[in-house]
This record gives C-alpha cells, structure tokens and sequence, in this order.
C-alpha cells in the first residue's frame, strides 16, 4: 500500500515540477500563498521544479523496483523534508503566519511526511 500511496504522490508531485519547469509564472500564480513569498523569479520557480522532478522520479522509480531504488527514495525525502524545514522555519521566525503550515499540510508536509515513512519503514536489510 505505501509503494502504491508513494508512487501515487510522485506521479503528483512530478506534474507539479513540470509546470514549475514549463509555465513558472502560471504556477506562482495559481499556487495559493506563493505571491506572499516573495517576487516572481522565474530561474528560482524553474529549479525548484527540477528539485520536484527528481524527487518525483526516485520516488516512482522505488515505488517499482524498491529492492534497488531506496537510496533514491532517501534522497526525495531528504528535500521534501529540507523544504518542508523552510516552512516551518518561515513560520517560526514570522516570516509567515502560522495559519500558512495549515494552508500548507497536504502540499508541503504530507508529502514529505510520507516519504520518510517509506523510507525509514523500508529500510533495506543488510547482506552478509
């Protein structure tokens, strides 16, 4: 089930960093509370889509042959989960009300949220 809800999430998570990728300014626009970050940078939007985008391919690629894509798997949890740090961290520091990490659970935290517990539940077994 969890290779299922994980591969699910990459299939998401990729389309998000393909429109990153593609049409940045219509993702920032469409993408509730991104305008209150902050300007439009076009180069900024773009690499975190890329970042999405290889989150999204590790996750997919574990999500089909976890025996050998684990450290991929690690890897996409290791920036959803840095990103997701950043957000809180806004928070904390004022920079954002704390009324954004609610506004920010099912796009932010739960995908990082899920992604470590594959990956700390699916921890290979070591050989010999």
């Amino acid at each position: 089930m969890l290779r299922w809800t994980t591969g699910l999430l990459a299939i998401g998570l990729g389309i998000n960093g393909l429109i990153q990728a593609s049409i940045p300014f219509t993702w920032y626009n469409l993408v509730p509370g991104v305008i209150a970050t902050g300007a439009y940078n076009p180069h900024f939007v773009r690499d975190i889509g890329m970042a999405y985008l290889v989150s999204a391919a590790g996750m997919g690629w574990w999500a089909l042959r976890p025996g050998i894509a684990w450290p991929a798997l690690v890897g996409a949890a290791g920036f959803l989960s840095l990103h997701s740090a950043v957000h809180l961290l806004d928070a904390a520091c004022g920079r954002s009300l704390l009324a954004d990490l609610f506004r920010d659970l099912p796009g932010v935290f739960l995908p990082a949220i899920i992604t470590c517990w594959a990956a700390l539940a699916h921890v290979p077994k070591r050989g010999g």
